[in-house]
């Protein structure tokens, strides 16, 4: 993940964490002790500088896991900051999991002892016995039931001010153990939860250096854990930020700007402006359909936003989407002229006008043909394909797939210019993007996965 938060105050105080540490100003409480697999593993060091609305400063500090806190040593008081304690307490896992506890650990040294009747002379081991694949996969059981209750304790206040649960969040499978534990998790609930404004986040690992860690050094929220949660606590999929602008990978069926009515009100844009307060009125450069998902760069400033709109309007941004077509096509790549025009007594639609119409350009690569399942559970052939557009026009790649002057084959989902079933979304993405940093002038690419 890429930090959602400017880090340069918070490093400040995570450093000072780690001298305090060292000095005995601050102390790392044990709740429990730790299994013998984490016994002297490092942990995560966080801390974020909040403003409440009378603009009064706020520290938050805390740390990784459920089994350690974060306090002031020998009394000290600290009346500038916040110890963030865990989302859910030590004592309410324990609960959760008693019921278990006890066959778990028995399965467990059931499984070691035979595990250890098929150790070999030459240290090797012979093949598992019926019995003890049949402990183990009950144990798996035993362990998944477990957990599935105590991520049914976890909820995390977001950005919106709604809480929502970690079930809801990740609904189709049980995410890895720990999540909602991490640094960042902690200090976003506990700001969202008392209403403060974040100006400065960061994490910094705290222990003996690793292969992959180093004491004292920043690293962004994991993508393990993190990544599963912190873009619906944000509200927000952070590709990159800095002092000028934003890059987000925007979700299927979230407007890209304000629409008319109270209940059009959620859209990138107003979610960009509550994570920060400071951005201009309208940091939107471009926009997205609503159906369609992927990449979109905002402006924080005045002049960011004309620089980056210049580009756009002299076509110098680079952008492709991916598509699944509803059908075969056999050419491998070409380019499009299309011409079209708003449909008056049909808004939004657009219709093909060869004379009153604006050119539409789009060049095309065929990444070839694979079997679609729709949410009924039907399965049919379908192409990927990569638009690469030259122009900006409204529903450009819809109706260069579904007009009959273009491939005559309509986007899957296409409520508008083809057919959509219940729970199927617009297959349609924006991959990739491309252009000057408005204020270095240095390029930047970005590049996101496809959603389907």
């Amino acid at each position: 993940m890429f930090p959602p938060f400017p880090e340069d105050e918070a490093l400040a105080v995570c450093g000072d964490m780690i001298s305090q540490l060292e000095d005995g100003i601050l102390e790392l409480r044990e709740l429990t002790c730790s299994s013998e697999e984490r016994a002297g593993q490092g942990l995560m060091l966080g801390a974020a500088i909040c403003l409440d609305k009378n603009g009064k400063r706020t520290i938050l500090k805390t740390v990784s896991g459920i089994r350690r806190e974060l306090r002031p040593a020998h009394g000290l008081h600290d009346p500038e900051s916040v110890y963030v304690p865990p989302i859910v307490g030590l004592d309410d896992i324990n609960a959760a999991i008693k019921t278990n506890d006890l066959e778990i650990h028995r399965l467990t040294s059931e499984i070691k002892r035979l595990k250890a009747l098929r150790r070999r002379s030459d240290g090797r081991f012979e093949n598992p016995s019926e019995e003890e694949t049949q402990l183990v996969m009950c144990r798996k059981h035993l362990t998944t039931k477990s957990l599935k209750k105590v991520y049914e304790l976890y909820s995390f206040c977001c950005s919106d001010g709604k809480m929502r649960s970690l079930n809801s969040i990740c609904p189709q499978k049980l995410p890895p153990t720990g999540t909602g534990d991490c640094s960042a998790p902690k200090l976003l609930h506990y700001a969202f939860s008392h209403k403060l404004t974040i100006v400065s986040m960061a994490e910094v690992f705290y222990g003996g250096n690793t292969v992959n860690k180093i004491c004292g050094k920043s690293y962004p929220p994991c993508d393990e854990r993190c990544a599963l949660i912190l873009p619906a606590m944000l509200g927000l999929s952070v590709i990159y930020r800095d002092e000028s602008i934003i890059v987000v990978n925007k979700p299927a069926g979230l407007l890209s700007v304000p629409g008319r009515g109270e209940d059009k009100q959620d859209c990138i844009v107003n979610r960009v402006r509550r994570l920060f307060p400071t951005c201009i009125a309208q940091p939107a450069v471009h926009r997205l359909d609503m159906e369609t998902s992927g990449l979109m760069v905002l402006a924080f400033n005045t002049e960011a936003h004309r620089r980056l709109s210049r580009q756009f309007e002299q076509g110098l941004v680079k952008k492709t989407y991916t598509a699944l077509l509803d059908g075969k096509i056999s050419e491998k790549s070409g380019r499009m002229e299309l011409y079209f025009r708003l449909d008056i007594e049909n808004r939004p639609h657009q219709i093909w006008d060869e004379i009153n119409g604006k050119k539409a350009v789009t060049e095309w690569q065929n990444l070839g043909e694979e079997m679609y399942v729709s949410p009924e559970g039907t399965s049919r052939c379908v192409t990927r394909l990569l638009f690469t557009p030259l122009t900006g026009r409204t529903h450009q790649l819809r109706l260069a797939s579904a007009d009959k002057h273009g491939f005559g084959i309509p986007i899957i989902g296409d409520s508008l210019y083809g057919t959509r079933t219940a729970g199927e979304r617009l297959m349609l993405h924006a991959k990739t993007l491309e252009f000057a940093h408005p204020m270095t002038e240095r390029k930047m690419t970005f590049e996101t996965t496809d959603e389907f």
